[in-house]
Protein backbone atom coordinates (compact mmCIF):
# COMPACT_ATOMS: atom_id res chain seq x y z
CA UNK A 1 0.00 0.00 0.00
CA UNK A 2 1.16 3.58 -0.89
CA UNK A 3 1.06 5.49 2.34
CA UNK A 4 1.08 9.35 1.06
CA UNK A 5 -0.39 12.83 2.50
CA UNK A 6 -2.90 15.21 0.78
CA UNK A 7 -0.40 17.52 1.94
CA UNK A 8 2.13 15.75 -0.74
CA UNK A 9 -0.48 15.66 -3.66
CA UNK A 10 -1.22 19.33 -3.13
CA UNK A 11 2.51 19.93 -3.75
CA UNK A 12 2.62 17.26 -6.45
CA UNK A 13 -0.25 19.24 -8.43
CA UNK A 14 1.21 22.67 -8.08
CA UNK A 15 4.27 20.84 -9.65
CA UNK A 16 3.40 18.91 -12.13
CA UNK A 17 0.45 22.54 -13.35
CA UNK A 18 3.27 24.75 -13.59
CA UNK A 19 6.18 21.97 -14.45
CA UNK A 20 8.27 24.34 -12.41
CA UNK A 21 9.19 23.48 -8.72
CA UNK A 22 10.28 27.62 -8.32
CA UNK A 23 6.68 28.71 -9.33
CA UNK A 24 4.88 25.61 -7.28
CA UNK A 25 6.90 26.64 -4.27
CA UNK A 26 5.52 30.98 -4.98
CA UNK A 27 2.28 29.63 -5.61
CA UNK A 28 2.72 27.78 -2.30
CA UNK A 29 4.30 30.10 -0.21
CA UNK A 30 6.66 27.28 0.44
CA UNK A 31 10.24 27.35 -0.23
CA UNK A 32 11.75 25.25 -2.98
CA UNK A 33 13.40 23.05 -0.85
CA UNK A 34 10.49 22.15 1.06
CA UNK A 35 8.87 21.68 -2.14
CA UNK A 36 11.92 19.10 -3.70
CA UNK A 37 11.93 17.27 -0.57
CA UNK A 38 7.89 16.64 -0.35
CA UNK A 39 8.22 15.28 -3.82
CA UNK A 40 11.21 13.48 -3.28
CA UNK A 41 9.40 11.46 -0.51
CA UNK A 42 6.55 11.35 -2.70
CA UNK A 43 8.37 9.84 -5.15
CA UNK A 44 9.85 7.05 -2.77
CA UNK A 45 6.62 6.18 -1.37
CA UNK A 46 5.77 5.49 -5.22
CA UNK A 47 8.48 3.88 -6.10
CA UNK A 48 9.24 5.85 -8.91
CA UNK A 49 10.41 9.30 -10.48
CA UNK A 50 7.33 11.14 -11.09
CA UNK A 51 9.70 14.07 -13.41
CA UNK A 52 12.34 13.90 -15.10
CA UNK A 53 14.83 16.65 -16.23
CA UNK A 54 15.55 17.70 -19.40
CA UNK A 55 18.10 20.34 -19.71
CA UNK A 56 16.48 23.26 -17.74
CA UNK A 57 12.78 21.90 -17.94
CA UNK A 58 10.98 19.49 -16.02
CA UNK A 59 8.67 17.00 -17.59
CA UNK A 60 6.13 14.08 -16.11
CA UNK A 61 6.84 10.74 -16.53
CA UNK A 62 4.58 7.99 -17.18
CA UNK A 63 4.14 7.56 -13.62
CA UNK A 64 4.02 11.44 -12.48
CA UNK A 65 0.82 11.40 -15.30
CA UNK A 66 -1.08 8.38 -13.27
CA UNK A 67 -0.46 10.25 -10.18
CA UNK A 68 -1.88 13.11 -11.54
CA UNK A 69 -4.89 11.87 -12.48
CA UNK A 70 -5.33 10.17 -9.67
CA UNK A 71 -4.60 13.28 -7.63
CA UNK A 72 -7.12 15.47 -9.96
CA UNK A 73 -9.76 12.89 -9.00
CA UNK A 74 -9.27 12.67 -5.14
CA UNK A 75 -9.30 16.62 -5.26
CA UNK A 76 -12.71 16.62 -7.09
CA UNK A 77 -13.76 13.70 -4.69
CA UNK A 78 -12.82 16.24 -1.87
CA UNK A 79 -14.78 18.95 -3.25
CA UNK A 80 -17.83 16.91 -4.29
CA UNK A 81 -17.37 16.00 -0.30
CA UNK A 82 -17.66 19.76 0.46
CA UNK A 83 -20.57 20.81 -1.50
CA UNK A 84 -22.53 17.26 -0.60
CA UNK A 85 -22.09 18.30 3.07
CA UNK A 86 -22.79 22.09 2.29
CA UNK A 87 -26.05 20.73 0.70
CA UNK A 88 -27.39 18.91 3.25
CA UNK A 89 -26.33 21.80 5.98
CA UNK A 90 -28.79 23.69 3.50
CA UNK A 91 -25.86 26.23 2.79
CA UNK A 92 -25.42 28.34 -0.92
CA UNK A 93 -22.11 29.79 -0.24
CA UNK A 94 -19.08 27.91 -1.76
CA UNK A 95 -16.55 28.41 -4.62
CA UNK A 96 -17.26 28.83 -8.32
CA UNK A 97 -15.25 28.60 -11.15
CA UNK A 98 -16.78 29.44 -14.38
CA UNK A 99 -14.37 29.68 -17.60
CA UNK A 100 -15.22 31.43 -20.76
CA UNK A 101 -14.27 31.95 -24.14
CA UNK A 102 -13.34 35.45 -25.10
CA UNK A 103 -15.81 36.14 -27.49
CA UNK A 104 -18.53 35.45 -24.66
CA UNK A 105 -16.55 37.48 -21.94
CA UNK A 106 -18.98 41.11 -22.07
CA UNK A 107 -22.37 39.62 -21.84
CA UNK A 108 -21.06 36.62 -19.01
CA UNK A 109 -19.36 39.22 -17.10
CA UNK A 110 -22.73 41.13 -16.58
CA UNK A 111 -24.37 37.95 -16.25
CA UNK A 112 -21.73 36.86 -13.52
CA UNK A 113 -22.37 40.44 -11.72
CA UNK A 114 -26.04 39.79 -11.85
CA UNK A 115 -25.80 36.65 -9.98
CA UNK A 116 -23.35 38.25 -7.70
CA UNK A 117 -25.97 40.15 -6.71
CA UNK A 118 -28.27 37.19 -6.03
CA UNK A 119 -25.79 35.15 -4.10
CA UNK A 120 -22.61 37.61 -2.72
CA UNK A 121 -21.69 34.92 -0.25
CA UNK A 122 -20.55 32.55 -3.10
CA UNK A 123 -16.94 33.33 -4.41
CA UNK A 124 -16.88 33.29 -7.96
CA UNK A 125 -13.84 33.18 -10.61
CA UNK A 126 -14.31 33.81 -14.00
CA UNK A 127 -11.26 33.02 -16.22
CA UNK A 128 -11.12 34.46 -19.45
CA UNK A 129 -9.88 32.22 -22.06
CA UNK A 130 -9.97 30.84 -26.01
CA UNK A 131 -11.59 27.62 -26.94
CA UNK A 132 -8.75 25.57 -27.56
CA UNK A 133 -7.54 26.59 -23.51
CA UNK A 134 -10.80 26.26 -22.35
CA UNK A 135 -11.62 22.69 -23.74
CA UNK A 136 -8.63 22.14 -21.91
CA UNK A 137 -9.81 23.19 -18.48
CA UNK A 138 -13.20 21.24 -18.78
CA UNK A 139 -11.08 17.46 -19.72
CA UNK A 140 -9.22 18.27 -16.58
CA UNK A 141 -11.31 19.38 -14.66
CA UNK A 142 -9.93 22.97 -13.84
CA UNK A 143 -13.42 24.59 -13.93
CA UNK A 144 -16.57 24.36 -13.12
CA UNK A 145 -18.73 25.32 -15.59
CA UNK A 146 -17.97 26.93 -19.11
CA UNK A 147 -19.90 29.36 -21.38
CA UNK A 148 -18.55 28.66 -25.31
CA UNK A 149 -20.33 28.25 -28.46
CA UNK A 150 -20.87 24.52 -29.54
CA UNK A 151 -18.78 22.34 -27.83
CA UNK A 152 -17.36 18.98 -29.67
CA UNK A 153 -18.18 15.90 -29.99
CA UNK A 154 -16.80 12.90 -28.79
CA UNK A 155 -15.05 14.83 -25.01
CA UNK A 156 -17.71 13.60 -22.64
CA UNK A 157 -19.56 17.17 -21.73
CA UNK A 158 -22.70 18.40 -20.85
CA UNK A 159 -23.87 21.12 -22.91
CA UNK A 160 -27.27 23.45 -22.72
CA UNK A 161 -27.91 25.94 -25.33
CA UNK A 162 -29.54 28.81 -23.63
CA UNK A 163 -28.99 31.92 -25.99
CA UNK A 164 -28.98 32.88 -29.24
CA UNK A 165 -25.74 33.98 -30.58
CA UNK A 166 -25.67 35.45 -33.66
CA UNK A 167 -22.22 35.97 -36.16
CA UNK A 168 -22.12 39.26 -38.20
CA UNK A 169 -20.04 40.76 -41.03
CA UNK A 170 -18.76 43.88 -39.59
CA UNK A 171 -16.77 46.76 -41.49
CA UNK A 172 -15.57 50.54 -41.24
CA UNK A 173 -18.98 53.09 -40.36
CA UNK A 174 -17.35 53.96 -44.45
CA UNK A 175 -16.93 50.87 -46.23
CA UNK A 176 -18.11 50.99 -49.93
CA UNK A 177 -20.88 48.82 -49.19
CA UNK A 178 -21.75 50.01 -45.80
CA UNK A 179 -25.92 51.11 -46.10
CA UNK A 180 -26.17 48.82 -48.84
CA UNK A 181 -29.06 46.10 -48.55
CA UNK A 182 -29.03 42.48 -49.47
CA UNK A 183 -25.73 41.94 -51.07
CA UNK A 184 -25.06 39.13 -52.75
CA UNK A 185 -22.53 36.79 -50.85
CA UNK A 186 -20.24 36.92 -53.81
CA UNK A 187 -19.57 39.95 -53.84
CA UNK A 188 -16.62 39.00 -50.87
CA UNK A 189 -14.73 37.10 -53.13
CA UNK A 190 -11.40 38.91 -52.75
CA UNK A 191 -12.04 40.94 -50.42
CA UNK A 192 -9.47 41.65 -47.18
CA UNK A 193 -11.31 39.48 -44.45
CA UNK A 194 -9.88 39.21 -40.93
CA UNK A 195 -10.24 35.64 -39.34
CA UNK A 196 -9.81 34.04 -36.02
CA UNK A 197 -7.18 31.70 -35.18
CA UNK A 198 -8.07 27.96 -36.82
CA UNK A 199 -10.08 26.14 -33.77
CA UNK A 200 -11.99 28.59 -32.46
CA UNK A 201 -15.77 28.52 -32.68
CA UNK A 202 -15.97 31.43 -34.82
CA UNK A 203 -13.94 30.56 -37.71
CA UNK A 204 -14.74 27.34 -37.91
CA UNK A 205 -17.96 29.44 -38.36
CA UNK A 206 -16.57 31.51 -41.49
CA UNK A 207 -15.13 28.79 -42.99
CA UNK A 208 -18.36 26.89 -43.16
CA UNK A 209 -20.16 29.61 -45.02
CA UNK A 210 -17.74 29.96 -47.39
CA UNK A 211 -17.52 26.82 -48.16
CA UNK A 212 -20.88 26.86 -48.52
CA UNK A 213 -21.16 29.39 -51.24
CA UNK A 214 -17.99 27.69 -53.13
CA UNK A 215 -16.07 30.59 -51.98
CA UNK A 216 -12.07 30.14 -50.95
CA UNK A 217 -11.43 31.65 -47.48
CA UNK A 218 -7.77 33.13 -47.16
CA UNK A 219 -7.93 35.49 -44.01
CA UNK A 220 -5.38 38.40 -44.98
CA UNK A 221 -4.74 38.43 -41.37
CA UNK A 222 -5.73 35.95 -38.37
CA UNK A 223 -6.02 37.12 -34.73
CA UNK A 224 -6.14 35.39 -31.50
CA UNK A 225 -8.65 37.56 -29.98
CA UNK A 226 -12.09 39.65 -31.13
CA UNK A 227 -10.91 42.57 -29.86
CA UNK A 228 -8.06 42.97 -32.04
CA UNK A 229 -10.25 42.12 -35.08
CA UNK A 230 -12.66 44.65 -33.70
CA UNK A 231 -10.32 47.35 -33.97
CA UNK A 232 -8.37 46.16 -37.22
CA UNK A 233 -11.83 46.44 -38.57
CA UNK A 234 -12.18 50.13 -37.48
CA UNK A 235 -9.37 51.09 -39.11
CA UNK A 236 -10.23 49.67 -42.24
CA UNK A 237 -7.80 46.58 -42.73
CA UNK A 238 -10.98 44.39 -43.63
CA UNK A 239 -14.10 42.53 -43.19
CA UNK A 240 -14.72 40.45 -39.90
CA UNK A 241 -16.81 37.91 -38.60
CA UNK A 242 -17.84 38.50 -34.78
CA UNK A 243 -20.49 37.57 -32.04
CA UNK A 244 -23.04 40.19 -32.15
CA UNK A 245 -22.42 40.81 -28.80
CA UNK A 246 -19.10 41.29 -29.02
CA UNK A 247 -19.77 44.71 -30.84
CA UNK A 248 -23.13 46.21 -29.35
CA UNK A 249 -20.91 49.46 -28.22
CA UNK A 250 -19.18 50.29 -31.56
CA UNK A 251 -22.66 49.14 -33.83
CA UNK A 252 -24.37 51.35 -31.24
CA UNK A 253 -22.00 54.36 -31.79
CA UNK A 254 -21.13 54.12 -35.36
CA UNK A 255 -17.54 53.37 -34.93
CA UNK A 256 -18.58 50.13 -37.43
CA UNK A 257 -21.76 48.82 -39.41
CA UNK A 258 -22.82 45.16 -39.60
CA UNK A 259 -23.04 44.26 -43.72
CA UNK A 260 -26.19 42.97 -44.94
CA UNK A 261 -24.74 40.45 -46.82
CA UNK A 262 -26.81 37.31 -47.52
CA UNK A 263 -26.15 34.28 -45.02
CA UNK A 264 -26.00 36.38 -42.25
CA UNK A 265 -26.46 36.82 -39.55
CA UNK A 266 -24.92 33.46 -39.00
CA UNK A 267 -26.94 32.09 -35.95
CA UNK A 268 -25.70 29.82 -33.60
CA UNK A 269 -26.07 29.43 -29.89
CA UNK A 270 -24.26 29.79 -26.63
CA UNK A 271 -24.05 27.08 -24.40
CA UNK A 272 -23.61 26.12 -20.96
CA UNK A 273 -21.19 23.23 -20.53
CA UNK A 274 -19.31 20.94 -17.98
CA UNK A 275 -18.31 17.25 -17.80
CA UNK A 276 -20.62 14.43 -17.65
CA UNK A 277 -21.12 12.87 -14.66
CA UNK A 278 -19.57 15.96 -12.64
CA UNK A 279 -21.84 16.52 -9.16
CA UNK A 280 -22.54 20.09 -9.33
CA UNK A 281 -21.88 21.86 -5.87
CA UNK A 282 -24.53 24.19 -4.72
CA UNK A 283 -23.28 26.90 -5.91
CA UNK A 284 -22.74 25.79 -9.30
CA UNK A 285 -26.17 24.34 -9.66
CA UNK A 286 -27.54 27.97 -8.32
CA UNK A 287 -25.49 29.30 -11.22
CA UNK A 288 -26.20 26.67 -13.90
CA UNK A 289 -30.41 27.20 -13.51
CA UNK A 290 -29.45 31.15 -13.07
CA UNK A 291 -28.07 30.73 -16.76
CA UNK A 292 -30.22 28.87 -18.13
CA UNK A 293 -33.71 30.68 -16.72
CA UNK A 294 -32.18 33.91 -18.15
CA UNK A 295 -30.77 32.79 -21.29
CA UNK A 296 -34.43 32.68 -22.20
CA UNK A 297 -34.99 36.28 -21.21
CA UNK A 298 -31.73 38.46 -22.08
CA UNK A 299 -31.55 40.38 -25.14
CA UNK A 300 -28.23 40.74 -26.18
CA UNK A 301 -26.50 39.64 -23.28
CA UNK A 302 -28.58 41.77 -20.45
CA UNK A 303 -30.83 39.83 -18.21
CA UNK A 304 -33.71 41.06 -16.64
CA UNK A 305 -34.05 41.80 -13.32
CA UNK A 306 -34.96 38.63 -11.43
CA UNK A 307 -35.67 38.53 -7.67
CA UNK A 308 -34.49 36.10 -5.21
Amino acid sequence: MIHLTLRQLQLFDAVARHLSFSRASGELHLSQPAVSMQIKQLEEAVGMPLFEQVGKKIFLTDAGREVQRSSQEISQNLLDLEGALADLQGLKSGRLIVGVVSTASVFATRLMAHYRKLHSEVQLTLNVVNRETLLHQLAHNETDLAIMGQPPEGRDLSAQAFMRNPLVLVAAADHPMAGERAIPFARLAGMPLLGREPGSGTRSAMEAIFRKHGIGLAPAMEMNNNEAIKQAVEVGLGLGVVSQHTVEQELRSGRMVALDVEGFPIMRDWYLVYRQGKRLSPAAQSFRDFVLEQGAQMELGVPRAVTR
